[in-house]
């Protein structure tokens, strides 16, 4: 059995200029992720939910891309919804490589991804909230300081909403990234939440979207900023650890919120 951790959301995501590359930095999320087991079998198939979560022929994609030969039935379990924003499709892509034994370079890994799906986040990858990651080029463009310690409670809002690779509709975020690593170096989570935030803010508003709960949330349970997938419906709350509200579980299934998730990151995790 392969487990691959998921992430939730992006700390920061948008372009690198106004026809610059997609960018981000991901949050990952230990609390969530794809699980693959392997059973004996002549071909390779998945079973039951799998397909819903990669299809067959992207599995075999993968594996002719990194010359994996694998036969058997599959079974991927997520502990997140597909189009949540959380990591499904990249986690499976990884879990998969990993069950028919890929021991290689993780960036080959991460090409190949990309090669398969047109777009990946960067969970193959040691430190990946370190990584100013260029998702539809499989680039790192950058590495940063640790995120500051942090602890997350978040849930799914809306409707799923799948990554789509040729989608560049996305907010000019370069002013951001000097504040993100100074934020960092300092360890200085009330400023590297409140970029967090600028980052959310400004995807709902250049997306157009209509009614968002996270803000007012935020606000109202006193989280130093939130974060939110940029594609996906993961929504999160920034507290300091040990700080997060009693009530705040509760309040955010009020908003509509499922599959409500509490998680620690940053600081080296």
């Amino acid at each position: 059995m392969i487990r691959v951790a998921g992430h939730f959301g992006e700390l920061l995501q948008g372009r690198l200029g106004p026809q610059g590359p997609v960018v981000l930095i991901t949050l990952p999320c230990a609390a969530l992720g794809v699980t693959a087991t392997l059973t004996p079998a002549t071909a390779l198939t998945l079973t039951g939910e799998s397909a819903a979560i990669l299809p067959l022929a992207r599995a075999k994609a993968l594996l002719q891309t990194l010359n994996l030969p694998l036969t058997g039935s599959v079974t991927l379990t997520a502990e997140m919804p597909p189009g949540g924003g959380a990591g499904v499709s990249t986690a499976s892509l990884v879990a998969l490589a990993r069950l028919a034994g890929w021991q290689g370079d993780p960036r080959d890994l991460a090409r190949a991804c990309v090669a398969t799906e047109g777009a990946s986040d960067p969970l193959m990858l040691d430190q990946p909230a370190q990584l100013l990651w260029a998702s539809r080029r499989a680039e790192i463009l950058d590495t940063l300081p640790p995120p500051p310690a942090m602890e997350v409670i978040g849930g799914f809002y809306g409707a799923p909403e799948r990554t789509d690779p040729t989608d560049d509709n996305f907010p000019d975020v370069t002013d951001l990234l000097p504040l993100w690593r100074k934020a960092c170096e300092a360890q200085d989570l009330a400023a590297a939440a409140r970029i967090a935030t600028t980052s959310a803010t400004r995807c709902l508003a250049h997306r157009k979207a209509q009614t968002d709960p996270t803000a007012s949330l935020a606000a109202d349970l006193g989280a130093l900023g939130h974060v939110i997938a940029h594609t996906g419906a993961a929504r999160g709350l920034i507290f300091a650890p040990g700080q997060l509200p009693p009530e705040a579980r509760a309040r955010l299934e009020q908003a509509g919120m499922t599959g409500v998730v509490q998680f620690r990151a940053g600081g080296g995790r």
